[in-house]
């Protein structure tokens, strides 16, 4: 039996170093841009297919920075290069976190460095895993 973290291997060959993907469109003025525990909140309704943990409290959010205007830039990894959802899941990312209010644009980039461990995951994921 597989232990809870790890990922059947893909037939598709992994994502680039960088590869990312965009969502949103420009706020309007009178459009109040959203705060990072918005954002963060979008992130956790978002769940890998093969763990039953939310991207967020499973580590794969590295970076989450406003870029202004309540557009944000992303930078999250996968638990591993050959993840079956490496080519779709930043894509599902930039567009749930774009359906935010006051959130414009997103942009989601994919990197493999760091390297996703286990110890990457809060506690509220290790208690979920039973890996506490």
């Amino acid at each position: 039996m597989m232990p809870p973290y790890s990922m059947p291997a893909s037939t598709e060959p992994p994502p680039e170093e960088g590869f990312s993907a965009t969502a949103g469109s420009p706020l309007a003025d009178d459009v109040t841009s959203a705060d990072e525990d918005a954002v963060i909140v979008a992130l956790r309704s978002v769940y890998d297919p093969e763990i039953p943990v939310n991207i967020y409290d499973l580590g794969l959010i590295y970076e989450v920075e406003p870029k202004g205007r309540g557009n944000w830039d992303i930078v999250m990894t996968l638990t591993a290069p050959a993840c079956p959802v490496a080519g779709e899941l930043p894509g599902q990312v930039a567009e749930t976190v774009a359906a935010t209010e006051g959130v414009g644009e997103v942009t989601v980039t994919l990197t493999w460095d760091p390297p996703w461990t286990p110890a990457n995951m809060s506690e509220i994921a290790q208690v979920q895993l039973d890996m506490y």
